[in-house]
Order: C-alpha cells, then structure tokens, then sequence
C-alpha cells in the first residue's frame, strides 16, 4: 500500500503547533550583574542556536500528523523570558545603571504564556470554543474549518513577525547600547590604569621625597656637626696665625739681619770665585806639568829597565824541604854584591865532585867550582814579597805599553810553578807572581785614573802539551780544537782559536781563573817530582789604556810562563806502561826549550830569520820576545846534590840567555 498523501494545510498546522512553545526559550543574553564581556558580533551568535532549534523542530513537526489539531493562537504575548533575554550586563559605574534601565523601560510587558513541551499541542485559548469534529464524509465543512484554521494562523504569523521585527530591533538597540557600553568600558579602564600609573609614580615619587629627606636630614647633621669642628679648628688656626706673626716678625728681623750678611759674603764669593779661577788655571798648569812628568817617568823609567837589560836572568833557589837530605856544607856559596854584605847578590857558586875522575895517590878528586853571575840571586830564605819586589817596576812597563814576558825556567821540582802561581791554601805570604803582579796593576792604574787614565784587562790562560794548544780556562764539555791565528788581516797581535779571553777587574776573578786552571793543567807523576808540570803554561794579560781628554791610547800584552820541566831524557824516564808517552812528552819539552834559546840567541845576533813558528810556544810568544819587549827569566834551580847535574845544566842556559841583548824597547802607544 501505497502512503497517504498528506495535505499542505495538515504540515502547516503541524509547525504552527510545534512553533508554539519556542516562545518560551530561554535567553542567551547575560544575566544583569555580569561583567559584560561580549561584543554586538558575538550576541548575535548567541542568539543564532535559538533560531537553528526552531527551524529544525517546524522541520519534525511534518510527522506529527497524528497529534490533535490545537485551537488557533491571534497573538503571541511577550513573556518573562524574553523580557530577561534582552536583558544586557550590569556595569559598575553610575552610566552603566543608567543603560540597562532604559533598555528596561522600553520593553512592552506582557502576559505570561507557560512554557510547553515538544511534541506536545497548545491548550486550547480560553473563551474559544472547540470546534465538534466532523463526519468524515463531510468534507465541505472539514475544508471549511481548515480554511479557517489557515487564516487564524495566518493572522498569528503576522503577529509574531511583527513582534520578531520588534524584537531585532530591541536587540539591534541592546547591541548599540552593548559597543557604546562597552567602548566607554575601555575607556574607563584605560583611565583607571592611567589613574593607577600615576598613584604608583606618584608612591614612588612619595617614597624618593621620602629617602631624600632622610638623607638631607643625615647630611644636614654632618654639616652642623662639620661646622663645630671648622669653628674649633679657626678658633686654632687663630692662634697660630698670631703665633705666626710673631715669628713673621722675628724673621722679618733676621732676615734684614741675613741681608746684610749676604751683602758681605757676595763680596767674599766674588773675591773667592777670582781666587778659584786663579787655583783652576793653576791646577791646570800644574795638570800639565803632572802629564809631563807622567811622560817623563815613563821614559826614565824605561831607560833604567834598558840599563837593567831588555833580557833579564834571576836566579832562584828553593829551599830543603821536610823529608830530604841536608845538602853538604858549601855545596851552594852565595858571594856577596860588589857593594859588600848589604847588596844583593848577584854570583852562584855551586860545588860538583866528580868521582869519575882519579888520582895517582888514591885520594878523591877535589871538587869542582862551578861560578855563574846573573842579574839577581835569591837564596833558599828568599820570600815571594823579596822576588815580586824586584819585578815590580817590570810589570809596571806593561801598564806603560811595553810588551813584557817573565819565564820561569829549571828542570822538575825546582820551584818554578810556585813561583808563578804560589803555594796552595790560599796564604798570602806564598802567592805567585801571578796574582801579585795583577794585584800591583790593578793597584796602580787606580791611582793613574786621577790623571784621566782609563784601563781594561782582559786575560787567557794556556797550556802547551806536546805541541798542542789547550785552554786551561775552559769548562767540562766546552772548548775546541785551540790554533794560533793572527787577530784581522794586516794585525800582527796572534790570538789563540776556540779559547777563553775573561775581562777581569779584581782580585778574585783571578784568584777563580788560577783555581780552575790548576785543575786543567797536564800534570804527570815523574821520578822528579811527584807531581810534576809536562806542559808550558801561559797566562796573557792583555792590558788597554786611554786617555780621552788627551786622545792617548796604549796597550800591550803581560805573559807569564811556566814552562815545563827541562830534565834530560835518562833521569826524568817513568817505569811502567807509560815510559813511550813520557819519553815522547820529554822530546816535545826539550824541543821547544831549545827554540826558545835559538829564538833568543837570533834575536840578539839580529839575524834576519828568526825560527818563531819552529815552536808553539816562541809563535804564540813572538810579539813579546822581540826588540819592543822587555823579557825577565827565572832559572830555578834544586838545592839537594842529586840534582847537581840538571842544576848545572839550567844554570849554563840562563847564562847563555843573560849574555844576549836585544834592541832597544818601544812603547805601542797610538
């Protein structure tokens, strides 16, 4: 079966039914008393559900057909909902009352109407009566009442357009009303914060006032406070400004007084200044005089170390020591100097017996006198105070700018180390010529530094070991191979390669050079000596001197040797493994001694060619053995009778060498 078609005006009584209780909805407008927070947009968004609920439920009432038909409504009055739905939020502030009043006021109360529920047809309206329901074969009066029915709810839906329209207008109004609210809302909030802002500066400002108050006050009871303090310190100051001047006056006395003292001594200074310029120009004459004396002793004293001789031989004997035999009585005869026991003597005598020879009788041969006459005889009891006395004025040439070298010549044991550098222990009567002569030059060119004279000394110590040249000074681990070389090109002063050149001022900086080449020297244990020297030991100090306010200049070098032991080959042999190292240092020692005497002898003869280079000793010495240099030799010599043999030996070359005389000596001043 088919459905039965349902008439048009059976689906609009069915939403006029349904229709009728959407009066009653509730609202979506604030509450009065709420902060009202939404805008004209967002009511209207509110109100939207409202609208979508009744459309949807006109829609549903199409199935309601079977429902009774409901009597037809003419208006729709206005109920207490929708007089609270227009209903805006209250404000706080007299302005905000004043608009939610007047939208009140313009509401038209009208007479409740109950809410009913859906689904559910209206009650039928008082004083109508209800229409008695028609046969069904009726159908003329069934239209009739239907059309009647159409026109009651016609006029209804006219009624409740207009009220619809009336309402949106309210609402429009109450929307108007809500943005006009709600933009004097912002206003008075942005006041109010304004307001606050400035009561919070104006507490803090408050609170600043405050604190500078406080601290004007504490500032103000320092003040008062300082001010009782620079009243009591005027109150001092005062008196002591009327102690003042008092003593202003007293000085004021004085000072008159003064004055004309001063007047005085202006005249005195004047006088003075013209006397000291008569003592300047006269210290100066007198500085003249003194240079011109300086000069003058320099050449006198030169001229009498030339009468001494430019070669000079002393001769030394050491004294017995503990342990060895008493030598025979006048194994060794001193003689007395020409000018009787007070002279120093200058003669040796030395007794030899010679039991080689014989005589037809039987008796021992007489001995054999053997007198030999020098510059200079020290005995066995001769201090080193007594030998350095007599070389004084010798180093003293070297300060004046003469080269001089001081030999210490004689076989092993005689002496010549002790000598040179002293005795160990460090005892001042045993010092060598080494740090006495140092000691007097150092002396002496402070005293020379009051006439403008300016001194350096720089100094080297060497040794010559089987013609090789060490450095005494250098230090463990340092050092190479040594050479001789020539200073530049064109210079004629020899200097040695890979050596240390110390610039010395005291006594200790030598005292600490001699240490640490005692410690580096070749030493070797001989049927001589003990300890004996196997090599030549040079000390050079190289000596400069200036004067500027002159422009004087002079320099030369001071040497000091120690030469090796001159033993012949037969005594000086050592027993055991070593004999060929020693019998090769003997050769080496004996060589060099040789060409030092050959040197000499040529340079006395003046002989064109002199053998410098056949020795590293005479090369390294060359600048110092010539006719410009002053040359000084010790022959040492043994006092016991076992060693008559070498002691003659030693005393016949130290007289060979006394015989020579070389040129006339020559200062190297610039």
């Amino acid at each position: 079966m088919e459905p039965q078609q349902r008439s048009p005006l059976l689906e609009v009584k069915g939403n006029i039914e349904l229709k009728t209780p959407l009066v009653k909805a509730p609202s979506r407008l604030p509450l009065p008393g709420s902060r009202f927070k939404r805008g004209p947009d967002q009511m209207e968004d509110a109100l939207e559900p409202e609208k979508k609920r009744t459309r949807g439920m006109g829609t549903a009432s199409k199935f309601a057909t079977s429902y009774p038909r409901a009597p037809a409504l003419t208006t729709l009055p206005q109920t207490q909902g929708q007089t609270a739905a227009l209903k805006v939020p209250k404000k706080t502030g007299p302005r905000c009352s004043t608009a939610v009043a007047t939208v009140l006021k313009n509401q038209k109360p009208g007479p409740a109407v109950p809410a009913q529920k859906p689904g559910t047809a209206a009650p039928p309206k008082p004083g109508l009566k209800k229409p008695s329901k028609r046969p069904a074969w009726d159908l003329k009066g069934q239209l009739c009442d239907l059309n009647a029915e159409l026109k009651c709810c016609r006029e209804r839906t006219q009624t409740l357009g207009q009220e619809n329209q009336q309402l949106r207008d309210q609402l429009q109004e109450a929307q108007q009303q809500a943005m006009a609210l709600g933009a004097e809302r912002m206003t008075l909030e942005g006041e109010l914060a304004r307001v606050r802002a400035q009561a919070e500066q104006g507490q803090q400002e408050l609170g600043n006032l405050s604190a500078r108050v406080l601290e004007l006050e504490e500032r103000l009871g320092m003040q008062e406070g300082l001010v009782q303090e620079l009243q009591k310190e005027q109150l001092g100051f005062q008196e002591e400004r009327r102690g003042l001047a008092t003593r202003l006056e007293e000085q004021e006395r004085r000072l008159q007084a003064s004055e004309a003292a001063l007047s005085g001594s202006q005249a005195e200074v004047a006088s003075l200044r013209q006397e000291a310029a008569a003592q300047a120009a006269l210290l100066a004459e007198r500085g003249e005089r003194l240079h011109g004396l300086e000069m003058e002793r320099r050449r006198l004293h030169n001229q009498l170390q030339e009468l001494k001789g430019n070669i000079r031989v002393f001769c030394r004997v050491r004294p017995v020591l503990p342990g060895e035999p008493t030598p025979a009585p006048g194994f060794l005869l001193f003689p007395p100097g020409p000018a009787g026991p007070s002279d120093p003597p200058t003669h040796l005598s030395l007794l030899r017996s010679d039991e080689r020879r014989g005589t037809l009788t039987g008796a021992p041969p007489a001995p054999t006198r053997h007198d030999f006459s020098f510059d200079r005889v020290f005995p066995p009891g001769s201090g080193q105070d007594e030998v350095f006395e007599e070389i004084a004025m010798l180093v003293q040439s070297a300060l004046d700018g003469y080269p001089v070298c001081i030999f210490a010549y004689g076989q092993t044991g005689s002496g010549k180390t002790f000598t040179m550098e002293g005795g160990p222990g460090g005892d001042p009567q045993v010092e060598g010529l080494i740090p006495r002569a140092l000691r007097h030059l150092f002396s002496v060119a402070q005293e020379l530094s009051s006439q403008g004279w300016t001194y350096s000394f720089v100094a080297s110590y060497v040794e010559i070991y089987n013609e090789t040249v060490r450095d005494l000074l250098a230090r463990k681990g340092q050092g190479g191979e040594c050479e001789i070389r020539r200073a530049g090109p064109g210079s004629e002063e020899l200097i040695v390669t890979n050596a240390r050149y110390v610039p010395v001022s005291c006594e200790k900086e030598v005292e600490a050079l001699l240490h640490l080449a005692r410690q580096n020297r070749a030493v070797a244990r001989t049927a001589q000596n003990e300890r004996s020297s196997r090599s030549h030991s040079v000390f050079q100090l190289q000596i400069s001197g200036a004067h500027t306010g002159r422009g004087l200049q002079c320099g030369a070098p001071l040497n000091l040797v120690d030469l090796a032991g001159s033993e012949r080959l037969d005594p000086g042999l050592a027993l055991g493994p070593g004999e060929r190292e020693r019998l090769r240092e003997t050769q080496s020692i004996n060589s060099s001694l040789s060409t030092l005497g050959l040197v000499i002898m040529a340079l006395s003869n003046k002989e064109s060619h002199v053998p410098y280079r056949n020795s590293k000793l005479t090369y390294l010495l060359q600048n110092s053995l010539g006719g410009s240099a002053k040359m000084l030799m010790f022959v040492n010599i043994s006092p016991l009778e076992e060693n008559v043999s070498e002691s003659l030996n030693s005393l016949r070359f130290a007289s060979k060498v006394n015989q020579c005389v070389i040129g006339t000596a020559q200062a190297n001043r610039k």
